[in-house]
């Protein structure tokens, strides 16, 4: 049987560390390896180990028991990690990753609820205690869309479970909003679900704007002229100056990712490669040393 890491090291706090030393190191670890957030194989089992500890470092009389008599101070079957429900099952297009046993938190009035904590990460509502009063606590599932199902919004019926695994599914219809990113989490009833996108071969997406790569021939970089771009909308021509370099970059208005919160859109940028040919014909090769004439000349 492996032997239970001390649960100052855990959080990397010393013994002599305040209520809010602890607090503040939790939190950090917290967000880190929060499975709906660290996708680690070990990221469960990491995430249990941390709420373990700080269950009873956060608890005056448990930390006292601890610092007396180290885990022998917890009986052995009731340790504070066996109640927290950790673990994860496929069902349809969901992964379940988190669920709570029972209907109170399993730690005390002290514990910082870890999906209020994603939820202050990713910008969502604020929740858990006020008042003393408690939060209800929501089953969690994650979803993977396309690209433009992200960018666009996107209606699914899906299938979740019923209670506990084993207990059947019940179909549900949820609407996720144009604009969402990867890390986004929305609140469907009883439950919430976190979003993940799939990448694009062609779009790269930062914040609310996206990036495409596109290629032109040498004589246009010189002279000039009209291309046609991929937008997130269909096609679109661009004129191009003459004696445009390499790395160019031409912003598309309003052609990015809808805001999800508010109106408007992020823009495109379109950054200019110029293509190199790799194999000219005979003819091809004198007309590019007759131009590098006519440069060395200039």
């Amino acid at each position: 049987m492996a032997t239970k890491r001390d649960y100052y090291d855990i959080l990397g706090v010393s013994k002599t560390s305040s209520g809010d030393e602890i607090k503040k190191a939790y939190r950090k670890l917290a967000l880190e390896w929060h499975p709906d957030r660290n996708k680690a194989a070990n990221a469960n089992e990491k995430f249990k180990e941390i709420n373990e500890a700080y269950a009873v470092l956060s608890d005056k009389t448990k930390r006292d028991q601890y610092d007396q008599f180290g885990h022998a101070a917890f009986s052995p079957g009731q340790g504070f990690g066996g109640q927290a429900g950790q673990g994860g099952f496929r069902q349809g297009p969901f992964t379940y990753t988190y669920s709570t046993s029972g209907g109170g938190m399993p730690f005390g009035e002290d514990f910082f609820d870890p999906f209020e904590i994603f939820e202050q990460f990713f910008g969502g509502g604020m929740g858990g205690y006020r008042g003393g009063r408690q939060r209800t606590r929501h089953d969690t599932y994650e979803i993977t869309i396309s690209f433009m199902e992200a960018v666009k919004g996107v209606t699914k019926e899906v299938y979740i479970p019923k209670g506990q695994a084993g207990d059947g599914t019940q179909k549900k219809t949820i609407k996720i909003p144009a604009g969402v990113e990867t890390g986004s989490r929305i609140r469907f009833e009883n439950f919430d679900i976190i979003i993940a996108v799939a990448p694009h071969k062609t779009f790269t997406r930062e914040n609310d704007d996206i990036i495409i790569t596109h290629s032109i021939s040498y004589p246009k970089a010189v002279l000039g002229g009209v291309e046609e771009v991929e937008t997130i909308d269909g096609i679109v021509k661009i004129r191009l100056q003459p004696g445009t370099s390499p790395g160019t970059l031409v912003r598309l208005r309003g052609k990015g990712v809808p805001h999800v919160h508010g109106s408007g859109s992020g823009d495109e940028y379109v950054k200019i490669q110029i293509h190199v040919p790799t194999r000219l014909t005979h003819e091809q090769k004198e007309l590019i040393n007759e131009l590098e004439a006519t440069f060395d000349e200039g």
